[in-house]
C-alpha cells in the first residue's frame, strides 16, 4: 500500500516522519521503477520530511538517462545540459505541475565558481550524492516496493507493506539530529565549486531554526573562501539574501553574514555602522540598531519591503555623523540613506518597484509628530508627501526604529494620536487627483493646451487646499486658477516653486527645533 492520502508515521533514529507524499511524486517514481530504473526522492524534500516540515518542492533522481526519462514522460521539458528533465503533471498545485527528475551525475570544472563545466552521468546514487553541498541535503529516499538499492548506508523500514529506504552515505541524518550544517567532504572544495553555497549555509541555519549551527571546519572554510562571492552574479546573491531575510531568524542571518566575512560582498555599506556609537537616545551602535530593527519586522512577519526598509533605514548615519558621544548628530541621514538604499538595491538587481518603495520608506522614516504641535494641515502635508498608500508602512518602519533603539513601546501615545489624525483627514484632498478641479476642466476653462502651466496651477492650488480644505470647491478653485493664469510663465513657475519649497511642519518649524534640542 502506497500512501497517497493518509499520513503514516515512520521512525528513523528517533525521528518522526509524518508527511504525505504527493500522488504525482509517487506516480513518477513508480513509472521509473516499472521500467527497471532506480528512482529516489532526493535533497531538500528528504531533509524536510525527516525534520517534520512540509517540502516546498520535490526532486527525483534516477539512473535513467534524460532521453529515457523523456520516453517515459512524453509531456516533459529538457532544456539544459545537466540531466534535469521537467516532468509535467496534471496537478492543480503550482509546486507540483512540473517535477524535476535528474539523472545520477558527477560534476567537474566549475570555472565560474558557480556551475560545472563538465557533467558525467553515473549509475550509483552515492556518486550523485557526493556532488551535493551539505550532508543534510545529500540523502535520497526510496519510497515504494520496486528496485531498492541496498548499500551499507541504508536505513530501511517496512510499514504497512510500504518500504522506506534512506540512502545516507555522509551522515546527514545524524547531522539533522545534532542540528549541524556540515559540508559534504572537503568544505573548501565544495565552496570552490559553487561559492553561493556559503550563503546557502547561512540560509539553512536560519530556515531550519533554533539551535542550528554551522560545523567548525565548514565555518572556517566559509571565512577563508568568502571572497569567492565576487564571482557570483548579483541576482543569485539577491535571491539568497531575500530567503535569509524572510526566514524567522532573518536578523541572525545578517549577523552571521557579518561574522563570516560574507556581508562585504552582499551589502558592504551596512558594515560602516559596526562600532559606530550613537547619541543619548540610542543604547546600541548603528549596526546593532539596524539589525534589531530588522528583528522586530521579522517577529511581526512584515513583508519583504518593510524588512529591507528596517535593515537599511539608518544606513546613512555613519556618513553623516558629527561629533561623538551623547550629543553626536546625524543630520540629513535619512536622505543620504535613501540614496544609498537606491544604489544598494539597484546593484543587487531588485525589481524597480521594490527599489522605489524601500527607498521611499528610508527617505521618510524620520518624521516628527507631537500632540498639539502639528495641525491637521501638517498631517495632510505629511500624507501628501509620503503617499496615503505608504503611510501604514512608514509607521511600521517607525515601530522598528523605536524598538531597535531599545525603547519598550513600539507604538506610544503620540503615534496612536497620529493615526487618529490620519484617519480624520484621510479623505481630505492630499494630491492633485483629489482636487475638485482636474486638468481637463482647467484647460477647457482657460482655453489652454497641455503645458507646464497646467501642472504649475494645479500644484499651487493643491498647496492652498492643504492649508484649508474648505477651498476645495470647484467655483473657488476655478476663480483662483483664472487669477493665476494672468501671471507670466516666469511668475507662475516661481510661485509654484515657492509653494513646493515650502517646508512641511514635519521638517521645519517645530521639528527643526526639536531636532536641535534632542540632537537627532
Amino acid at each position: 500500500m502506497l500512501f497517497y492520502d493518509t499520513k503514516p508515521v515512520y521512525t528513523i533514529y528517533n525521528m518522526q516522519i509524518n508527511t504525505r507524499i504527493p500522488s504525482e511524486v509517487i506516480e513518477i517514481l513508480e513509472r521509473l521503477r516499472e521500467a527497471d530504473f532506480l528512482a529516489y526522492i532526493v535533497g531538500g524534500c528528504v531533509r524536510d520530511i525527516l525534520t517534520g516540515r512540509e517540502p516546498k518542492d520535490w526532486d527525483i533522481t534516477t539512473n535513467a538517462k534524460p532521453e529515457q526519462i523523456q520516453e517515459l514522460f512524453p509531456e516533459s521539458i529538457y532544456e539544459n545540459n545537466f540531466g534535469t528533465v521537467g516532468v509535467k503533471t496534471d496537478s492543480e498545485d503550482e509546486t507540483l505541475k512540473i517535477i524535476e527528475v535528474t539523472t545520477f551525475r558527477t560534476e567537474s570544472g566549475y570555472d565560474d565558481f558557480r556551475r560545472p563545466s563538465a557533467v558525467e552521468f553515473v549509475e550509483k546514487v552515492e556518486d550523485d550524492l557526493a556532488r551535493r553541498d551539505f550532508t543534510v541535503n545529500a540523502m535520497a529516499m526510496n519510497i515504494g516496493t520496486h528496485n531498492s538499492q541496498h548499500t551499507t548506508h541504508n536505513t530501511e523500514l517496512s510499514v504497512a507493506g510500504c518500504r522506506l529506504n534512506l540512502i545516507d552515505p555522509y551522515g546527514g541524518q545524524k547531522d539533522l539530529e545534532r542540528k549541524i550544517i556540515h559540508a559534504v567532504g572537503d568544505a573548501n572544495e565544495r565552496f570552490g565549486e559553487d561559492a553561493l553555497r556559503m550563503l546557502r549555509a547561512v540560509r539553512f541555519v536560519c530556515q531550519l531554526g533554533e539551535g542550528w549551527v554551522i560545523e567548525k571546519q565548514t565555518e572556517e572554510a566559509i571565512q577563508k573562501n568568502a571572497n569567492l562571492l565576487m564571482h557570483v552574479s548579483h541576482e543569485r546573491i539577491r535571491d539568497e539574501l531575500v530567503k535569509i531575510i524572510m526566514t524567522s531568524h532573518g536578523a541572525w542571518g545578517i549577523e552571521l553574514l557579518r561574522r563570516y566575512n560574507l556581508l562585504q560582498y552582499v551589502i558592504p555599506e551596512l558594515l560602516e555602522g559596526v562600532d559606530v556609537g550613537q547619541n543619548k537616545h540610542h543604547i546600541y551602535t548603528v549596526w546593532e540598531h539596524n539589525v534589531r530593527a530588522l528583528a522586530y519586522t521579522v517577529e511581526k512577519n512584515y513583508a519583504l519591503e518593510i524588512r529591507l526598509g528596517a535593515l537599511l533605514h539608518d544606513v546613512g548615519k555613519p556618513r553623516t555623523k558629527a561629533g561623538d558621544g551623547p550629543n553626536s548628530t546625524f543630520y540629513q541621514h535619512e536622505y543620504v540613506g535613501a540614496r544609498m538604499t537606491r544604489e544598494i538595491l539597484s546593484r543587487l538587481r531588485f525589481p524597480k518597484q521594490i527599489v522605489a518603495k524601500v527607498t521611499h520608506l528610508v527617505k521618510y522614516h524620520l518624521f516628527y509628530y507631537n500632540v498639539g504641535e502639528v495641525s491637521e494641515a501638517g498631517v495632510r502635508r505629511f500624507i501628501s508627501r509620503v503617499g496615503i498608500e505608504t503611510v501604514d508602512d512608514i509607521l511600521k518602519i517607525r515601530e522598528a526604529d523605536r524598538i531597535g533603539s531599545g525603547v519598550p513601546k513600539a507604538f506610544p501615545y503620540k503615534l496612536r494620536h497620529l493615526l487618529f489624525m490620519i484617519d480624520k483627514v484621510r479623505r481630505d484632498p492630499v494630491s492633485p487627483k483629489m482636487l475638485a478641479l482636474d486638468g481637463a476642466q482647467l484647460m477647457e476653462t482657460l482655453q489652454i493646451k497641455p503645458s507646464p502651466r497646467v501642472g504649475w496651477i494645479l500644484g499651487i492650488l493643491l498647496e492652498e487646499v492643504l492649508d484649508d480644505v474648505s477651498k476645495n470647491v470647484y467655483d473657488i478653485l476655478i476663480a483662483r486658477a483664472k487669477e493665476l493664469h494672468k501671471k507670466t510663465d516666469t511668475e507662475l513657475q516661481k510661485l509654484f516653486m515657492q509653494s513646493k519649497e515650502r517646508k512641511e511642519e514635519y521638517e521645519e518649524g517645530v521639528e527643526k527645533e526639536m531636532k536641535r534640542k534632542h540632537k537627532v
